[in-house]
This record gives structure tokens, sequence and C-alpha cells, in this order.
């Protein structure tokens, strides 16, 4: 990582800056923290999140006792340049609560029934694992699981071939009934592989031009 953010960064009149953190792959908001000049510099030389706390007036590498360490991707900056994004992966858990994330609540204090819209896919495939390991009884994907790998990309395919047909038909309704039927099914698939989609993504990202 390029140490010459250091020198864009305004931090505030104790010396520091506020640190948004950020799932890389599933663009979930972990944590917000505060940084000062040293741990950002300890972040990038060991490319691990490191923060200062204000209480103990100390830096501190999130997870070194619990070992949920943040792999830190990238490092950015606001358009203010007064406050800086960790972009992390390889961690477990952000949140001393034993939740993903910080902001795991609503505004009512209440967890949400269903993950908000740019996690879906990722939400869905730990959901798809969770019913493979659990096997759930009435469960259609349990079911699916159990019928094995043929049964499964069976599904792929005939979904397939169904969102090929109302793509031709140019029936908008269908398309997305279709194009939902076959994301779900060839999550399914990837889950019985064992294929990530952190591969996927990284993959895709190797073809980006």
């Amino acid at each position: 990582m390029d140490k010459s953010i250091l020198e864009k960064i305004k931090f505030n009149s104790e010396g520091l800056v506020p640190v948004v953190t950020q799932s890389y792959y599933t663009g979930k908001v972990l944590m917000q923290a505060y940084a000062n000049k040293e741990a950002i510099q300890k972040t990038i030389e060991t490319g691990y999140a490191t923060y200062y706390s204000r209480s103990r007036k100390s830096l501190w590498i999130k997870g070194e006792t619990s070992g949920n360490k943040q792999k830190v991707v990238k490092i950015k900056i606001d358009c203010d340049e007064d406050s800086i994004l960790y972009l992390v992966k390889d961690y477990k858990v952000a949140c001393h609560t034993g939740e993903e994330s910080c902001f795991y609540r609503e505004i009512n204090l209440k967890k949400p029934e269903k993950p908000d819209a740019y996690e879906i896919f990722h939400a869905l495939y730990e959901k798809l694992l969770q019913r493979k390991i659990e096997k759930p009884e009435g469960s259609y994907v349990a079911k699916l699981f159990e019928k094995g790998s043929d049964k499964i990309i069976q599904k792929v395919g005939e979904e397939a071939v169904e969102t090929v047909i109302a793509l031709k038909n140019k029936d908008k309704k269908e398309i997305i009934y279709e194009t939902s039927d076959l994301i779900f099914h060839l999550i399914v698939a990837l889950v019985d592989a064992g294929v990530k989609l952190e591969d996927i993504q990284d993959e895709l990202l190797k073809r980006y031009r």
C-alpha cells in the first residue's frame, strides 16, 4: 500500500481520523473507529487493520487476541480527506458482541429480518450452506442436497433454459423471475461444489479491463 496516503489525510486536533471498515467482498460496513498516523503506518506495513484506542490511548490491532484479524485490501480516503476507509477480508466477526458487523441493528434497536439488498448473494450463500449442514426437515434445499450433485446440476440446466426462453420472449416479469431461479440454483450448485462467491468475484476482477 502507498504510504503517500498519509500526506493527504487531515487529522483532527488530537491527531486522529475516523476510520470506517467495510467488507471487501460483501460491501457490508463492519465498524467505525479511529486511527492516528502511527496506526495507519502499521496497517500499511503489516497489512492488518490497526486502530487507535482513545480510552487506552494506544494502538490496537483488530483481532489480535480474538483471532479475528482484518486483512486490509485497500485504504481509501474521502473527498474532504478527513476520513478513511479500510476495505478488509479474511475476518470472521468485527463486533465484540459476536456479530459480523457492529451495525447489526436498525434505529429501533431490532435486528432486521432480511439482509440488505447489496449483500443478498453472500447472505443467500450462507443460508444455503446452513441448509446443507443442518438439513432441516421440509426444506426444499436440504432435499436438493440429499438428491446429490447430478440433480442440482440438472436444476441449473433447467433454469438456464427457462431464463433463455424468457429473454427470447422479452417478458420482463418472466425474465426477473427465471433469472432469480437460475441464480438461486446456481448458488446451490456452488455450495455443493465448495466454490465460494469470493472465488467468483476474484475471477471476474481479473477479467475487468
